[in-house]
């Protein structure tokens, strides 16, 4: 317990697991009904870090479904699905049904099947916020990377302005550690973890482990369901695309998105 925030420390167990996502009555499809703003504003992220670059194979860990993998086409020649939940690579199946070329292989982020140095195009999108110690995650990361590869790396920002300001307000410092934003009754040892990230501890644990942070962007920075029944989504979009970088500095938003290559 820091400053009455519930924190986990670095030494919390590495255990793996996607319970939650091979549970019948989870539908993480079903999920992103309603969130078109941060599924369009992680892609122009993505857009934005990738301009210009194409690559040979992309790997998107922990993609679920398969949400992104056509996107990242674009991009690359060829695209896995890197999974750790067999029950969303059976939803991808029938989601990437028009895209075979999409490959989709049973993996944990702590320990894939690819060859040191094969990859040169990771992405590891919303699954921050599943792993309060991310160390073996960054460690796998810059093994399988390649000398000039790329990584995308979403992280749930703890430290947006929000949180920032209640902080402020009530005289308290940011922890420095993982928080548990899970209510107090799903705060059980054998449950998937939730947490969010201070931004500035994960910049070191990236360092530590060889990556090297390139580019940060500041994404989803109006994620509000007031905002969304008042503001069009295409408005929203046009803010979005301004503030990503410069809010970047200031870690504003709730999602805070980091291009590393291997150092």
């Amino acid at each position: 317990m820091q400053n009455g925030t519930m924190v986990f420390m670095t030494k919390t167990s590495t255990t793996r697991r996607a319970d939650q996502y091979n549970d019948p009555t989870h539908n993480y499809l079903r999920y992103w009904d309603g969130r078109d703003y941060e599924n369009d504003a992680e892609q122009m992220a993505i857009s934005r870090l990738l301009r210009g670059k194409h690559f040979k194979h992309a790997v998107d860990i922990g993609g679920g479904y398969g949400r992104l993998c056509v996107f990242l086409k674009k991009y690359a020649d060829r695209v896995t699905l890197a999974e750790p939940s067999q029950q969303q690579l059976d939803i991808g199946a029938e989601f990437l049904k028009d895209h075979p070329e999409v490959d989709r292989q049973l993996v944990q982020a702590a320990d894939m099947p690819f060859k040191d140095d094969s990859i040169d195009l990771l992405t590891m999108i919303r699954v921050m916020h599943h792993l309060p110690n991310p160390a073996p995650e960054f460690k796998e990361i810059a093994r399988v990377l390649s000398k000039d590869g790329l990584a995308i790396i979403e992280v749930a920002n703890y430290a947006h302005f929000r949180n920032r300001l209640k902080h402020l307000v009530r005289g308290k410092k940011l922890p420095v550690e993982p928080v548990d934003i899970r209510s107090k009754e799903n705060q059980r040892d054998d449950e998937i973890p939730f947490v969010n990230h201070n931004p500035h501890t994960v910049a070191g644990q990236l360092q530590a482990a060889g990556l090297q942070p390139v580019r940060i962007l500041s994404v989803s920075n109006l994620r509000s369901p007031g905002l969304k029944k008042v503001m069009p989504h295409a408005v929203m979009l046009i803010f979005e695309r301004f503030m990503q970088v410069p809010l970047a500095k200031t870690y504003f938003g709730p999602s805070t998105f980091f291009l590393v290559r291997k150092k």
